[in-house]
C-alpha cells in the first residue's frame, strides 16, 4: 500500500492532479475539501467544532484505508511549513499508514500566484469546492494565504528520500501524474477505453 500526499499552495492543482493520478493508478483520491465542505454547512471554517470534526473524520478515514485491502490512497493538503501543527498532523497521518507497512510518498506542487489565481476559477474546482464559488472572496483567500504562510519548501523538506517537487505551471495534470508514477514506481491499472 502507498499513501501519496500531494501538497502545495491553494489552487496549485492538487485535486486535479489527484484525479489524474487516481485514473492512472486506481488509488482513490481523498481531496481535503471532501471533509471541509460538509462541515461548513454546520460550523464556520476553523471554529473548534469544525476543527475537531474535520480531524476526526479524516483520521477515521485514514485508519480504515490503512487497514483495508486498497492499493493505497491519494490525499491533498495545503501545508503551511511555518505552522508546526501542519507537520504534526501530517506526521500523524504518516504514522497511521507506516504502522500498517505502507510507503508514504510526498508530492509538492508549485506554480506562480498569477497561474493559481487563474486556476482558482476553473469549473472542476468550483464544482468540487462549493465554498470557493464566491470568487471575490476566494481570490482574496488565495492571495492572503500566499502572503501569510510559507507554502512550498525551500530545499528544507523534512523527508527528502520520498519527496518529489514539481513546478506544474506548464504541465497537464496527466503529465504530472505520470511523473509521480515514475518517481515512486506506482502500479498503473489497465485503462478501459473511454465511451
Amino acid at each position: 500500500m502507498q499513501l501519496v500526499m500531494i501538497f502545495g499552495p491553494p489552487a496549485v492543482g492538487k485535486m486535479t492532479v489527484g484525479f489524474a493520478l487516481e485514473r492512472l493508478t486506481g488509488m482513490p483520491l481523498f481531496h481535503n475539501h471532501m471533509t471541509i465542505e460538509p462541515l461548513l454547512r454546520y460550523f464556520p471554517y476553523g471554529s473548534p467544532p469544525f476543527a475537531r470534526l474535520n480531524n476526526e473524520f479524516r483520521t477515521r478515514i485514514f485508519e480504515e484505508v490503512a487497514a483495508s485491502d486498497l492499493p493505497g490512497m491519494i490525499f491533498t493538503y495545503v501545508w503551511a511549513f511555518d505552522v508546526p501543527e501542519d507537520k504534526e498532523f501530517l506526521d500523524r497521518v504518516t504514522a497511521i499508514f507506516r504502522s500498517r507497512g505502507a510507503e508514504v510518498c510526498y508530492v509538492e506542487l508549485s506554480s506562480p500566484l498569477e497561474e493559481r489565481l487563474r486556476r482558482n476559477e476553473t469549473e472542476l474546482r468550483l464544482s468540487e469546492k462549493p465554498s470557493k464559488r464566491n470568487l471575490a472572496w476566494s481570490r482574496r483567500n488565495v492571495e492572503n494565504t500566499d502572503r501569510r504562510y510559507k507554502l512550498n519548501s525551500d530545499g528544507d523538506f523534512p523527508y527528502p528520500d520520498r519527496h518529489l517537487f514539481i513546478d506544474n505551471t506548464d504541465l497537464t495534470p496527466d503529465e504530472v501524474a505520470r511523473q509521480i508514477v515514475e518517481r515512486f514506481s506506482l502500479p498503473v491499472r489497465v485503462q478501459e477505453p473511454q465511451k
